[in-house]
Parts: structure tokens; sequence; C-alpha cells
């Protein structure tokens, strides 16, 4: 469906390329699979980031090279006045930070703050946001959703998965010499597309 924001980022071919949100959409193919940034739009768009920031993250800078690439998101997402939903994974249980807020400048004081440390409460926010943005869907049905899940993919299992319903990317930054590789495994589970931090 190439309605509302969608449809006039992909038709209107010129311009700045808006390359968080053509990411979000899966690895583009070919020119038409480029999103444009546009001003006028139809619909919300709402991006869903999911951040695993568990002790694993720490190593071979993984966690900070993720908050590079957030922070270019967070940017684009306040100049194209997407709304945004964002849930950390680490510790005992996922904690949310946003929820459905229009994008502002001072995410980017609480993404310098964050840091790395506990478990991988992945799959417990996974759930959560599953359930979520089913809510999300009822209340703004016209919303056009997109999930960004950035993990190393560091999880004793992967079975259970909930199933978030809406197009998105998964970003493995699983760094360091020996690479478990759990993250693409992830992404297939998820339903999500699936690309390594590096090759963005």
């Amino acid at each position: 469906m190439d309605n509302g924001k969608q449809g006039k980022a992909r038709s209107a071919g010129q311009g700045q390329i808006d390359w968080p949100g053509t990411l979000l959409g899966g690895r583009p193919q070919r020119r038409e699979d480029l999103r444009w940034q546009v001003r006028n739009r139809s619909a919300h768009e709402l991006w869903l980031v999911i951040v695993d920031a568990s002790a694993s993250t720490r190593r071979h800078r993984a966690l900070s090279d993720a908050k590079g690439l957030l922070a270019q998101l967070f940017d684009d997402a306040y100049r194209q006045r997407a709304r945004l939903a964002l849930l950390t994974a680490s510790g005992q249980s996922p904690q949310w930070q946003v929820q459905g807020l229009k994008a502002s400048k001072g995410l980017a004081d609480w993404l310098e703050q964050l840091g790395a440390g506990g478990g991988t409460p992945l799959l417990a926010a996974l759930s959560e946001a599953a359930h979520w943005l089913v809510a999300r869907r009822k209340r703004y049905p016209a919303e056009q959703q997109r999930v960004l899940v950035m993990t190393d993919g560091r999880l004793k299992t992967i079975d259970g998965l909930a199933q978030l319903a809406c197009p998105g990317l998964l970003v493995d930054i699983e760094r360091g010499p020996i690479r478990l590789g759990r993250a693409q495994e992830l992404a297939a589970g998820l339903q999500l597309e699936y690309r390594h931090i590096d090759q963005l």
C-alpha cells in the first residue's frame, strides 16, 4: 500500500534521500525503493525503536556505534515530524523512554547518557512492543508504523517470538572476532529486514 507519506516519499524522486526511512522500509533494491524527504503528508508515521543496551553491547564499541546511528535517526524523525516510540532492553526489564510522541531535540541528551549493562530482556521488550502496537493501531488506524530493532542478538533462546506485524529493520550491532550470528536468525523470526551496522 503506497498511500499517505509513503507514496509521496517514493514518488518524489528528487531532493534529499531519507535514508532512515528507506532502511526502515527494507533494503532498497532499485531506485523506486528509495524514500525521499517530503514536507506534506496525509498520515503520520510512527517509528518504534527497540534498543538492546545489555552488557554484551559494550564490547568492541557496539553500543557506541549504534548511538551514532540513533542520533541520525532521531534527527531525521525530528525534521519529518514523525512520532517516535523508544524502548530500551537492559537490566531486569524493558523500559519505555518515549511512547508515540513527536521526536524532540531532548532525545540527544538521553542518547548521550545511554549506557549498557545488566541482562538482555529483549524478548520481553519485543512482547511488550507487540502489545503496544496493537493498541496503538486501534487508536490511530491511519498511522503508518515502522520498527527498528538494534541488537547484538546474544540471547539464550529466541523461542516464542512476538510478531510486531509491521515492516521494519533489525540492525545487528554484534562486533568482535567471535560472533554468534544470532541476530540474523532473530530478524528472520521477526520477519524483519536484516542489516549489519557495518553495512549502513
